[in-house]
């Protein structure tokens, strides 16, 4: 999750309204969405034994759903990667900032992204998604006594960990999932390293201060993104990948060189 997510996500969690939320709340945000989130993880509670397992599988499954999203953001992540090289030879090509070499290098990135078949905005889908869905959650546990009062495990889920094991988990599960990210590709600049570490301790000191079940719903989140990654974006697979393409472009590259070497020396003779 970036920081803009985070920073959007505290401000809406902030003015989240703490009136009780029930079958005759009003609006259709607190009808049709708070009320049924609340209900929904309540019945799979009844049948999973305890509100925390409701809230895990409430996860899986809006995690599931988010499937083809996530695939969708993913092979445009890995197309975005391949045209990197490209894009910053775009960008040294038109370093001046005139506004005609600022047109240029705009029209050859556009036409970059659509030979490639990506958008820039792509990797965005999932987290505007989930804000939502997080801010759904997170008043449909605060407004529902069953909820906010339920416990799990050592968990208040309505109170924050009183042993901080949640924030430390979400922060380790974030950990891997942005070093998985960050593996893939081609070039690492000081900045993606940087996030790296950063993007883990930020989500520590914000789980801190969020009740158990919306650092629940964090680390079972974050550890399914570790697997998904693996599956769908599995760094290891994409490095050998791109090291056999160039080692097959290298020995295509020689096998030219040498041809072109052989018909110079036939010229000569």
């Amino acid at each position: 999750m970036s920081l803009a997510a985070i920073a959007s996500l505290t401000m809406l969690l902030a003015a989240c309204s703490n009136q009780p939320v029930t079958s005759h709340s009003t609006g259709f945000w607190d009808h049709y969405i708070v009320y049924n989130f609340s209900q929904f993880i309540i019945w799979l509670s009844n049948h999973t034994g305890g509100y925390g397992m409701g809230i895990i599988i409430f996860t899986i499954i809006i995690r599931v759903l988010l499937l083809p999203l996530a695939f969708y953001q993913t092979k445009s992540m890995v197309r975005m990667q391949e045209i990197t090289p490209q894009l910053k030879a775009v960008q040294k090509k038109y370093s001046s900032r005139d506004r005609d070499s600022m047109m240029k290098m705009q029209e050859e990135t556009q036409k970059l992204y659509k030979e490639a078949g990506v958008h820039p905005m792509a990797s965005m889908l999932p987290m505007i998604v989930q804000l939502p869905i997080m801010w759904a959650l997170y008043q449909a546990i605060w407004r529902t006594p069953e909820l906010r009062h339920g416990t799990f495990l050592w968990l208040q889920l309505g109170h924050t960990d009183p042993y901080y094991v949640l924030p430390v988990l979400a922060a380790v599960f974030t950990f891997v999932s942005s070093w998985l990210s960050m593996a893939s590709m081609p070039e690492k600049n000081s900045m993606t390293t940087m996030m790296t570490w950063f993007m883990p301790i930020m989500i520590f000191f914000m789980a801190l201060g969020f009740s158990s079940a919306i650092t629940l719903y964090w680390v079972v989140s974050n550890a399914f993104q570790v697997v998904q990654t693996l599956l769908l974006q599995n760094p290891f697979k994409i490095r050998r990948e791109r090291e056999e393409k160039q080692r097959v472009e290298k020995a295509r590259k020689r096998k030219i060189e040498k041809a072109k070497r052989r018909a110079y020396q036939s010229r000569r003779k």
